[in-house]
């Protein structure tokens, strides 16, 4: 990861190596710029301090592999993350599901009411994949590689399937019209 920090354009490597850790998605927080979230090849952090440290925040999650990550924009706590399984780059068994934690990391709770479940279900997310709208509680949506659009509008407690047999879904995007 690179930074600027300071009026001149030097980007400098914020931590050793200076590359190499195959960030898969980074975010910042809109109201605390010094807060990042991370998923890469190797897990989940969290940063507070404009990446200059890193925790690890992926302790309850079922693997360190996964592509998407998105926040609330109201609860800066808030994030959501779908992991999945590295050598298939799909869901683990037969429960497509998104976690979310609500404490910036120390806990992930599984989210399935309403998303795919049983024999055959293998779906994989993108790394721009899954996003957030603006409003409270925040809605989050979810495209997956094998064109189904899952969308939830209570923070992801429950889901429900808006699109389906679209080509890959590469990325998703809201904005909310007043």
């Amino acid at each position: 990861m690179f930074a600027n920090k300071s009026t001149r354009a030097d980007f400098l490597p914020v931590k050793y190596p200076e590359f190499g850790q195959c960030i898969h998605r980074l975010i910042q927080h809109s109201t605390r710029p010094d807060t990042l979230y991370q998923q890469n090849h190797c897990g989940v952090y969290k940063s507070t301090n404009g990446g200059n440290d890193w925790i690890d925040i992926q302790q309850n999650l079922p693997s360190q592999f996964g592509f998407p990550i998105a926040l609330d924009v109201h609860h800066p706590e808030t994030v959501f993350v779908v992991v999945e399984n590295p050598e298939g780059r799909n869901n683990f068994g037969e429960q497509f599901t998104v976690y979310r934690t609500q404490n910036g990391g120390e806990q992930w709770f599984p989210l399935t009411k309403g998303l795919p479940k049983g024999a055959g279900v293998r779906l994989g997310v993108l790394r721009h994949g899954m996003c957030t709208d603006g409003m409270d509680p925040c809605g989050v949506y979810v495209g997956t590689n094998t064109g189904q659009l899952f969308a939830s509008h209570d923070q992801g407690d429950s889901w429900q399937l808006i699109a389906d047999f679209l080509p890959p879904i590469y990325s998703v995007t809201t904005s909310v019209l007043v």
